[in-house]
């Protein structure tokens, strides 16, 4: 009998320690519980950040896709107008030779007036003089008319 209570102290101890383990098991048990709770919580915090920062990369992006296609726009407007300038750059320097041989051609005209305007002065001079001379010459046929006239009545 003594065995027996010996063999029941020994259970007793045994379902003692292992109530004990058991409850030190439950207590691990729930700290496990919690922290996985925890870690839950901070899980979802986590991908609810996720969440939220992929939506701020997709606006991101959208946004940088948006500006780069600004950029190209505007590189395109930068580049038509720059070859706007270079064609307005051509035809200034065409209108520039236009301008030059208009201007030499301009000159020569001129000259060419001045010319022009000098050998009229001269033909009318010349126009003058040769009227007066005319006067003068038709003066002297008539004269010599009128005396071979008064020479021919004489001889007659």
């Amino acid at each position: 009998m003594q065995a027996m209570k010996l063999d029941k102290d020994n259970a007793m101890d045994q379902a003692d320690a292992c109530e004990q383990k058991a409850k030190d098991a439950n207590i691990r048990a729930e700290k496990a519980e919690e922290e996985v709770r925890d870690l839950q919580k901070k899980m979802q915090q986590l991908e609810s950040d996720l969440d939220v920062t992929q939506e701020k990369l997709m606006n991101a992006n959208q946004r940088l896709e948006e500006k780069e296609k600004a950029l190209q726009n505007a590189e395109g407007e930068v580049a038509a107008l720059n070859r706007r300038v270079a064609s307005l750059e051509e035809d200034l320097e065409k209108s520039e030779e236009r301008l030059l041989t208009a201007t030499q051609k301009l000159d020569l005209a001129a000259t060419a007036g001045d010319d022009s305007q000098r050998m009229c002065k001269v033909l009318e001079n010349k126009a003058l003089s040769d009227e007066a001379r005319m006067e003068s010459l038709e003066n002297q046929l008539k004269d010599a008319r009128i005396l071979a006239e008064e020479a021919d009545k004489k001889i007659r």
